[in-house]
């Protein structure tokens, strides 16, 4: 049976969740029909580890930027950082970046600024913008959308488990939704509401991997082969079976993540 191809879109293979098994993980993603996967840096000192890690598999990519949830300990990046980071031919997306009030809206007005960095980082380099966002949704909408009428960039809403409002600003932005092990959830029907109202041409999927693994492995350690689950999931939102649904979150993936779907072993 040829397993319909998918992309985790997001995920942190550098997580010591993995250590001494991360080319077991890759391989295992690689059997359950994920092809390629994007593994993320939140805090650029640990650049060099999560680069090392797409040089070791052809099935990985990257991306860079510094967590809200960091920013207060680790400091504002530079916009010229990203950019030189950018460089690298794996390297295909500026962040995960944004805002989250939930646990750390002490540092709201750092993250804020943040946030902006990381926006001009993708204006700059062409590469689409990762986004964390949580209970931060009027920020958000509100930065996202006035940054965007001062200059276009492309954008990801990773995980995305915020309001209904902040899902359609993203979406008349031409930004993209990614949907988590959350939409798999039996409590999850609101969020399930948000994604059936999406264009399908605007979906991607994702793990977060060590977090938030899908139903039937929710609670335990998650990771980038359980994004089938996930599509398995939600494919019927969109009256699409597992195969078309993989199918129309590839070509997504590679709409937005252009430098990833250009990417040959050649460039390497």
């Amino acid at each position: 049976m040829t397993l319909p191809a998918l992309v985790d879109s997001h995920c942190h293979l550098d997580f010591p969740d993995f250590d001494g098994e991360r080319s077991e993980v890759v391989d295992r993603a690689v059997a359950a029909g994920v092809t390629r996967m994007v593994t993320i840096c939140t805090k650029l000192r640990q650049a060099d580890t999560v680069r090392a890690i797409a040089d070791a598999h052809l099935e990985v990519f990257w991306a860079a930027g510094t967590h809200p949830m960091s920013v207060a300990a680790e400091g504002l990046v530079r916009v010229e950082d990203l950019v030189a980071l950018s460089r690298h031919p794996k390297m295909v997306g500026i962040g995960e970046t944004g805002l989250d009030y939930h646990y750390t809206a002490d540092s709201a007005a750092a993250q804020k600024d943040s946030l902006r960095i990381h926006i001009e980082a993708a204006r700059q380099t062409g590469l689409p913008l990762i986004i964390h966002a949580r209970a931060a949704d009027e920020d958000m909408a509100r930065i996202l959308s006035d940054e965007h009428a001062a200059g276009a960039y492309a954008c990801v809403m990773h995980c995305f488990s915020s309001g209904a409002e902040l899902a359609q600003t993203a979406l008349d932005l031409g930004f993209y939704l990614s949907a988590s092990g959350i939409a798999s959830f039996k409590k999850s029907d609101a969020l399930r509401d948000i994604f059936r109202a999406a264009p399908a041409t605007r979906i991607l999927v994702e793990t977060d991997s060590p977090y938030l693994a899908p139903v039937p492995h929710r609670g335990q350690r998650n990771e980038p082969a359980y994004t089938a689950h996930t599509a398995r999931a939600i494919a019927g939102l969109w009256d699409m079976d597992e195969g078309a649904f993989a199918r129309q979150t590839s070509e997504n993936f590679d709409r937005l993540f252009a430098k990833a779907a250009a990417w040959s072993p050649a460039d390497a």
